[in-house]
């Protein structure tokens, strides 16, 4: 959870130092790249408020009405999101793009006075978007951090498995903004340097456009990766087998008629059997071998929280 947080902490506070400058940008130059930027830094602001509202909010003990606790509540803010991602940032930059192609406006050649000096307002562009790649860089390495711990507890060899496979959505989609944040400062700034040298806007407004698409094709795989947990996604059969055997391979186990888990939180896991026992054993011996076998599940897997393992006669 504190990992999480630093994350996320470390995303807005370089989120919102980019949209201001961003905006700064936008209004000397009218870049529509550069409007779909601010676009994107405004709605990543926001998103990181969302997130640490949904780890605040899922650090909730657990009460009669929510008798798990409220870890799924990180789900649910990562999902919106994703909704906000593509409804605002990836939405209005794709539409704004699309404008701009069907009636281009003229290269800005404004100029802008800092200490005396005056010199072309392009310039501010530069600047803001290589600052926003720095700035970006910085939270994405954050993020990095955090999902690399994680791969090496889970033994996950790729970040596509990651990916696919955490249930830590608050990172996950931290570190997917990141990503996307700097490759579209990279298509902003690229897209501003062309229009700028041939003089055509062209440019600039299909980056717009551009920048637009990627947002929100990222956006429907984070609303995917979170509607799985939401709808209470098991753990990867790769996981889930060896504590099958585990409970299978036991003292007094004779079959494990049912098994099933399910995510009730970031790494919260949730593992229920119905295990069948040998039936020269007594209540007393079975109700022994139940918690040994529960603590030897939560040992081998940390991320499972509760087991109930219910005895089949």
């Amino acid at each position: 959870m504190a990992g999480s947080r630093s994350v996320v902490l470390a995303a807005l506070f370089a989120n919102g130092a980019i949209a201001v400058l961003k905006f700064v940008g936008w209004l000397i130059t009218g870049s529509p790249s550069m409007l779909s930027e601010t676009y994107h830094s405004v709605s990543d602001t926001g998103n990181q408020v969302f997130l640490l509202i949904g780890i605040r909010y899922s650090g909730r003990e657990a009460d009669r009405r929510h008798p798990f606790g409220y870890g799924k509540a990180q789900f649910f803010y990562a999902f919106l999101v994703a909704v906000l991602l593509f409804g605002i940032a990836g939405w209005e930059s794709a539409k704004h793009g699309y404008q701009a192609i069907v009636d281009p406006h003229p290269v800005s050649t404004n100029t802008a006075t800092l200490l005396g000096f005056e010199f072309p307002g392009v310039w501010v562009n530069y600047v803001v978007l290589i600052g926003a790649i720095l700035f970006e860089a910085y939270a994405l390495y954050k993020a990095y951090q955090e999902m690399s711990r994680q791969m090496e507890t889970h033994g996950w060899t790729t970040l596509r498995e990651a990916f696919r496979k955490t249930s830590d959505v608050t990172t996950l989609t931290a570190l997917t903004e990141d990503t996307i944040a700097m490759a579209g400062a990279g298509i902003a700034l690229f897209a501003v340097y062309l229009s700028r040298v041939t003089g055509n806007p062209l440019y600039d407004a299909v980056g717009s456009l551009l920048i637009g698409l990627m947002l929100m094709g990222f956006a429907l795989a984070l609303a995917w990766e979170n509607k799985r947990l939401l709808m209470g996604e098991s753990l990867p059969k790769e996981d889930e087998r060896p504590l099958r055997e585990l409970i299978r391979n036991s003292d007094g186990v004779v079959h494990v008629d049912q098994f099933s888990t399910v995510y009730f939180g970031p790494e919260k896991a949730l593992l229920a059997a119905d295990v069948s026992f040998d039936s020269a054993m007594d209540t007393e011996s079975i109700d022994d071998r139940i918690s040994a076998i529960e603590q030897a599940v939560m040992d081998r897997a940390p991320q499972v929280k509760r087991v109930y393992i219910e005895p089949e006669l």
